[in-house]
């Protein structure tokens, strides 16, 4: 997919002994969105800004190492080795020194030719990574202005990592110039690195350059052009992200000293065998417990008393991702995580007063948003029709954010209904679900419709549940309701072979349980999200009751 962003000039940073300018050039295609603030929590913002460039740059996927020298090397031990072999035959020497100083001319002349070749290579990989990181970015970050606050949004290289920082009004001294919405700004290394030079005495402003929407023609030379055909799976991980802050998680506080024992203990141990995981082990009223495989050592945070109810274990990998939090642990208050499940991702939510950043990691480092965690197909998913679609979007538009309960009471709607309908705005990118303060956000995040049609089926496992739904090859056998949970059992015709899922949802239409006795299921069980066969007994009840809801009577019948 091709993104278009027109930038008039670029990002800058005017500087001098006792003020600092931070201007971001915004994308003037977009609807008019800036802001003007003097920043008030100066060292606050350096470090959660940094950390936030730090999730921009991550990139956990192996790297394997250059061999050509190596090979290189072998390769003329090899003909040495053979060479020393058959110089034992007198008859054969001299013929054996011809060819082999005939080959050593060939491979010297072939390693003059292609010597520049792998070197112009291996620098040019080099220098972007140290010096031009900008060359590695998919997408410049995201910046939203809303009523109370303006947050930064990126992904990381590998799409495994996502971030988020919330700064409130308060972080501000003054602000002078706002205009709500969501916009692309220019983001560059330069920039990153004139943050580091914010200081307490200096005085900072920060601004969305509202001077960039003043522009009325394109034929300036100021304007700087980006096309960027952006992968579908950055897009779709996006997504992902916003669908998966919606769904139910372990909550869990930590004080800033245990994040800063957990990663101390990823700084001296390396793991060198599996499993490279980490253990929660949670027990109601008792100090949380986190176990790190596979060493077996155990991190007890004695301040941090779980408040749940259930005892649970829950353990994460893609652990050293945690390392991003490291400059936030001097400034945070706390730190709240949001656990899914094993090998489910997790949230790390960083309180800073007035700065919340929030860290998205998908279930381990390998297994980025978009391929492998279709949390979407786990949201709300009840049928909304077009119209009230729009009465949702539009009401929860006039205030810029709101809760999903609050927006239902205002608009009259059963609250199901708003949250499956949120929940598919969420899923095109029009609207963020913020963790940290409970509620649904307006954030486009692009400047024109996404090709949903073209995104709809990220996995082929909900394709073939509609499929199976249009054959007809699904039967709903029983439905059940329990403390507002409902219970589907059915039978679903895969290829001539009866399988018979079974789903729970809870109140909000989101589904917490599933089981099948199909391969993807066995294999996977719901670290992949459900089987095609869940969905489609699920997709079969919402066609047989499409506005019952699952603590209602009728759900039963």
């Amino acid at each position: 997919m091709e993104f278009r962003y027109r930038y008039h000039g670029h990002s800058r940073v005017d500087s001098n002994a006792g003020k600092t300018d931070l201007s971001f050039a915004p994308d003037s295609l977009r609807p008019p969105t800036h802001f003007v603030g003097k920043l008030r929590k100066h060292i606050a913002f350096r470090e959660a800004i940094s950390a936030l460039h730090n999730v921009v740059i991550s990139d956990m996927r192996f790297q394997p190492k250059d061999k050509e020298e190596y090979k290189r090397w072998l390769a003329q031990e090899e003909q040495n080795m053979l060479a020393e072999f058959m110089s034992r035959k007198e008859s054969l020497q001299t013929e054996i020194r011809s060819l082999r100083s005939e080959l050593d001319d060939l491979n010297k002349q072939s390693d003059k030719v292609l010597k520049p070749y792998y070197d112009a290579q291996r620098n040019y990989f080099n220098y972007l990574y140290k010096h031009d990181l900008d060359a590695w970015y998919v997408l410049d970050p995201v910046i939203t202005v809303h009523p109370d606050q303006v947050f930064f949004e990126c992904f990381s290289e590998d799409e495994s990592s996502y971030g988020k920082l919330s700064c409130g009004y308060e972080v501000f001294e003054t602000i002078s110039d706002t205009a709500c919405g969501t916009t692309n700004i220019d983001y560059s290394q330069g920039l990153y690195n004139e943050f580091q030079k914010i200081r307490d005495y200096r005085e900072t402003l920060l601004q969305v350059d509202p001077g960039g929407f003043s522009v009325q023609t394109g034929d300036d030379d100021q304007f700087d052009e980006k096309k960027i055909d952006l992968p579908e799976s950055w897009v779709r991980g996006f997504l992902q992200v916003s669908s998966a802050m919606t769904l139910p998680m372990v909550k869990v506080e930590l004080q800033p000293m245990d994040v800063h024992n957990l990663c101390y203990v990823l700084r001296r141990k390396k793991e060198r065998v599996g499993p490279r995981a980490m253990r929660y082990e949670l027990e109601p009223g008792k100090p949380v417990r986190v176990i790190f495989e596979p060493w077996g050592e155990e991190v007890v945070c004695s301040r941090s008393i779980y408040q749940g109810h259930e005892a649970r274990s829950i353990r994460v990998w893609g652990r050293r991702r945690l390392h991003i939090l490291e400059r936030l642990i001097p400034v945070a208050d706390k730190f709240v995580v949001h656990l899914m499940g094993d090998g489910l991702p997790s949230f790390y939510v960083a309180e800073m007063g007035d700065l919340t950043f929030t860290l998205g990691l998908s279930g381990w480092s390998a297994n980025d948003w978009s391929r492998m965690g279709n949390f979407d197909l786990m949201a709300p998913r009840a049928e909304v029709d077009e119209i009230t679609l729009r009465r949702v979007y539009h009401g929860l538009q006039e205030n810029w954010l709101e809760s999903a309960g609050s927006l239902a009471a205002r608009l009259g709607l059963d609250d199901t209904v708003v949250q499956s309908a949120l929940s598919i705005y969420s899923q095109q990118g029009q609207v963020l679900f913020d963790l940290a303060e409970g509620v649904y956000r307006i954030r486009e995040l692009s400047r024109e419709p996404l090709p949903m049609t073209q995104l709809r089926f990220a996995n082929e496992r909900e394709e073939m549940a509609e499929n199976f739904n249009k054959a007809n090859l699904v039967k709903l056998n029983a439905v059940d309701v329990n403390d507002g949970v409902l219970s589907l059992q059915g039978e679903v015709t895969d290829n001539a072979v009866a399988y018979r899922p079974k789903v729970a949802i809870d109140a909000d239409q989101r589904l917490r349980q599933g089981e099948c006795q199909c391969h993807f299921y066995v294999h996977n069980r719901l670290r992949k999200g459900p089987c095609e066969h869940m969905l489609a007994l699920r997709k079969q009840h919402q066609i047989q009751h499409p506005y019952v809801l699952a603590g209602a009577e009728e759900a039963g019948r």
